[in-house]
């Protein structure tokens, strides 16, 4: 059997979706595979899981269009799709360098000068997505985290001889890349950009389910009950327009039967819940029906 090199996520992202994949795929409609000339939109693409996996699965999405209010994330996303060569020998370089350093004292110190540099926010495309690559890969845990003032802060991560440059996937990313439009901003822009047979899919930062279990530090604007009552209100408009979204969020009566914000918010709406391997529960929110063995 021929091997092939799968695109998937170029960077780790908190809240990833590549556990979910098949659950939220049983939850598109019905008929999507007989949709004609689809127009897919993501206006929280993070880490790309449900892209990647959507452009690979349904070669009848003929147009995608993702969204991210972090210009650095959506700056790599261009990078990838625009310049994956000189990526890769960028991405080499630094990798080279990093790895040659032989102890722990020496790699946290070069990790803290690129920090500090990539967050002068004055670098060109390319620099700045060789430093979130590498960022992203020795940090703590991989988390993309800012401050109020949208610094990145995360913590050296203390790893050995990590990898930082995957040519293979950033050469199979970019490719998939070439029919994706990719934007910067507020997530209600995409509306423009909906055409015919378009599904959203809305992957917002998460309600936390408690005080320290959550984490959406991913900009500097807090996404809170206030914003996802306006993504609620968004996703009106698309319903009254007539297009299709799927949206997913944490599943806060799974943690507190008490706590029916999702499900009074979206009252007008099918819900499903799915659940991660280690039991957390995540809400699957609909304007359309599904296969009837998966209705819950």
């Amino acid at each position: 059997m021929k091997a092939f090199s799968k695109a998937k996520p170029f960077i780790k992202w908190v809240g990833g979706k590549g556990q979910l994949i098949e659950q939220l795929d049983a939850q598109l409609p019905a008929d999507f595979d007989n949709w004609e000339d689809v127009t897919y939109i993501e206006p929280f693409v993070g880490g790309g899981a449900m892209l990647f996996y959507m452009l690979q699965q349904y070669p009848n999405i003929c147009h995608a269009v993702i969204n991210d209010v972090n210009s650095d994330l959506t700056t790599c996303y261009r990078t990838v799709r625009d310049m994956p060569e000189q990526l890769i020998t960028s991405l080499m370089e630094i990798q080279n360098a990093y790895n040659a350093l032989e102890t722990e004292k020496g790699r946290k110190e070069f990790f803290l000068a690129v920090r500090d540099r990539y967050n002068e926010k004055n670098l060109a495309p390319l620099e700045n997505t060789t430093k979130f690559f590498f960022l992203n890969r020795t940090c703590f845990n991989g988390l993309y985290r800012v401050n109020k003032k949208g610094l990145f802060n995360v913590p050296f991560g203390k790893y050995t001889n990590p990898q930082i440059c995957d040519p293979a996937t950033i050469r199979r990313d970019s490719e998939l890349l070439q029919r994706v439009e990719i934007l910067t901003g507020d997530f209600e822009a995409t509306f423009d950009h909906a055409q015919g047979s378009t599904l959203f899919y809305f992957d917002p930062p998460y309600r936390p389910l408690s005080d320290t279990s959550s984490f959406n530090d991913y900009a500097k604007e807090a996404f809170n009950d206030d914003a996802q009552i306006r993504l609620k209100e968004y996703c009106d408009h698309i319903d009254d327009a007539g297009f299709q979204f799927m949206l997913s969020n944490s599943d806060c009566k799974g943690k507190n039967e008490d706590d029916n914000f999702f499900d009074v918010l979206y009252g007008a709406y099918n819900r499903t819940r799915i659940y991660e391997q280690n039991g957390t529960p995540n809400i699957v929110i609909r304007n359309y029906q599904i296969q009837e063995s998966w209705q819950r």
